[in-house]
């Protein structure tokens, strides 16, 4: 199965129980101008008729992700961005389920979008209008305080108004900004989830206000979020008490403007309400919950209630196994030796118990003709087909990767590196597990340096954690995965954004960004991989450079929200401190701390 082409935007659609409106919405959706490419239909646990009225195809394009739960309106946009970004699409269109769009307004937005000459646009938000044609208040997108001339100039030119926040009724997001700055908080349940998750997105960005593209939401009353919420107020505390104590989306001035402006609406709708002592019960329990701990990881709340990607099995050899086919993915590039090349080709291809059923070879730019030779004796002898992917220059691993991946027949792939040798029967142990529901996994590993065979040329072994939860825990300090060991899930690369240039760690990066996106995690602690540990092993692992990319990663990971303000603090100091320690002190640290130590 080839990797599906990019396409333009993908729709999504959360509803829960309101089978009739979801309806009027899907072909309000299907009708429009300039019809989205995909539509997502997120059914959070309905318990109506939604179900069977979605058995009902409405249209080819339409597709239907069934939650095990409600997860609230945050779960709901988290599941279907995930899966929207499987796609690769340029942006995604999200909206709730008693929303109906006219006809133009997703052209509407689409126009302003490439009209905006400015860089740095995340989010074009439509004009949310009631049923009667009034503005609802409840969806105004709030207007950028602040905004600098030049960002106001632009704006008007293309007649739109700077925003800072936007409601999930109608938002065009950035498939990129998505990938980089992360999912909604699924924690949150409803209320301020949108408000947290737009001002993350839009934070040194920028957003537009589009007057011409118009929806109706067709909510029961027209009003503001003042209106008495009864119980459901403890979300609102709770979730803002998160936001400005622990989110990212807003800077320290904007957490104090918005934090006034909080206590001034909180004071509005007690004084406003019908039964006071209930609301203040409420009110109390969201402090309480708000203070005593932050919100759960989204990704590892995702994965509970996803349904598992689908497996694309293969008979066509007749052997009846049914098992799916897989991809393995190398890159080669100037400085690797041939006769290690020729070792890690023979181990992972032709001696495994399982081998791949075709193999992906991206060439990083020029080779030496010791190199390429070997290659092509490599590739006429082997067992499987070869794709030989050649880059005019060196643009490093990440890159390489990127443009392997692009060429993999098929959706599972394995990753090995051009100078390590598998164990024989790596393929047939780590597949099972894919195939049962993991979305990534990987293996231990062994280093050595002249004879993996010979315990004394054994320097240790790394093995990594096997439990899912405590995967995504080592995941906020060190990468959970041995690189070259695993097997993953080309859809959930995708929809992490896939490898990113950060030398020496767009690894770690792709990892921490699968498991913020829902991916299942795996490992084996068997060492299945043995890892070459060559000169400059050490050098590499320190430096003024080495720091740069750590700090790189550090600032992204805080960004995405996948660490705390703690523990992006412990980061930088114990991570970046040792980068910069001696040569010889890291070696004996790495040595005693990682290569014969659990993960």
């Amino acid at each position: 199965m080839n990797p599906p082409e990019r396409i333009g935007v993908v729709a999504v659609v959360v509803t829960w129980n309101r089978a009739e409106l979801l309806a009027r919405s899907l072909f309000a959706i299907l009708g429009q101008t300039a019809p989205p490419d995909r539509v997502l239909v997120v059914d959070n646990a309905s318990t109506d008729e939604t179900a069977s009225a979605l058995g009902r195809q409405f249209d080819d394009r339409v597709d239907v992700i069934s939650l095990r739960e409600n997860v609230g309106g945050a779960g709901g946009f988290a599941a279907g961005i995930v899966r929207a970004l499987e796609y690769r699409p340029d942006a995604v269109w999200l909206m709730d389920d008693d929303t109906i769009p006219e006809p133009t307004a997703l052209q509407a937005l689409l126009d302003m979008r490439r009209a905006y000459s400015a860089p740095g646009l995340s989010i074009v938000a439509s004009r949310v209008v009631w049923t009667d044609g009034r503005d609802h208040p409840m969806n105004t997108p709030r207007a950028k305080p602040g905004a600098r001339r030049a960002e106001q100039l632009a704006a008007r030119a293309v007649g739109a108004t700077p925003i800072r926040s936007a409601s999930f009724v109608s938002i065009l997001c950035s498939a990129e900004v998505l990938c980089e700055r992360g999912l909604p908080e699924v924690d949150y349940f409803l209320w301020n989830d949108d408000f947290e998750f737009t001002t993350r997105l839009l934070r040194g960005r920028r957003g537009l206000l589009c007057p011409g593209s118009v929806v109706h939401h067709h909510t029961k009353t027209f009003g503001d979020t003042d209106a008495d919420p009864g119980d459901r107020f403890f979300f609102e505390v709770r979730n803002k008490i998160w936001m400005l104590l622990r989110g990212t989306g807003l800077n320290p001035a904007e957490r104090l403007l918005y934090g006034g402006s909080t206590l001034r609406r909180w004071f509005r709708t007690a004084t406003r309400s019908t039964d006071r002592p209930r609301l203040l019960r409420a009110a109390r329990r969201g402090l309480a919950a708000g203070l005593r701990a932050g919100p759960r990881s989204s990704g590892e709340l995702l994965a509970d209630v996803l349904p598992m990607r689908q497996s694309n099995r293969d008979d066509s050899s007749g052997d009846g196994t049914g098992r799916e086919p897989f991809s393995l993915l190398m890159a080669i590039y100037a400085g690797d030796r041939p006769e290690f090349f020729g070792q890690a080709f023979t181990s992972t291809v032709n001696d495994q118990t399982r081998r791949p059923d075709e193999v992906v070879i991206v060439q990083d730019g020029e080779v030496p003709a010791e190199l390429s030779d070997c290659l092509a004796t490599l590739t006429a002898a082997s067992p499987v087909p070869v794709v030989h992917v050649v880059l005019p220059r060196n643009v490093g691993l990440g890159p390489a990767l990127v443009a392997g991946l692009s060429r993999c027949s098929y959706d599972v792939v394995a990753r090995m590196d051009a100078d390590d040798v598998s164990e024989p029967t790596r393929f047939e142990q780590q597949l099972p597990l894919l195939e049962a529901g993991a979305d990534i996994v990987g293996t231990g590993l062994r280093e050595f340096v002249r004879d993996p065979s010979d315990p004394a040329d054994v320097l240790g072994t790394r093995t990594p954690p096997t439990d899912p939860h405590k995967i995504a825990r080592a995941a906020r300090f060190h990468d959970p995965f041995n690189h070259p060991t695993v097997v993953y899930r080309r859809r959930a690369v995708q929809a992490a954004g896939g490898y990113q240039d950060l030398p020496l760690m767009e690894d770690y990066l792709l990892f921490a960004r699968m498991i913020a996106a829902g991916a299942r995690p795996a490992n084996l602690a068997e060492p299945l991989v043995n890892y070459r540990v060559g000169d400059g092993a050490y050098a590499r692992r320190g430096g003024w450079q080495m720091l740069a990319s750590e700090l790189s990663l550090q600032r992204r990971l805080r960004r995405l929200g996948f660490t705390t303000p703690l523990q992006y603090g412990r980061n930088l100091l114990v991570r970046g401190g040792y980068r910069l320690i001696p040569e010889g002190i890291r070696r004996v640290a790495y040595r005693a701390l990682i290569a014969n130590r659990q993960k």
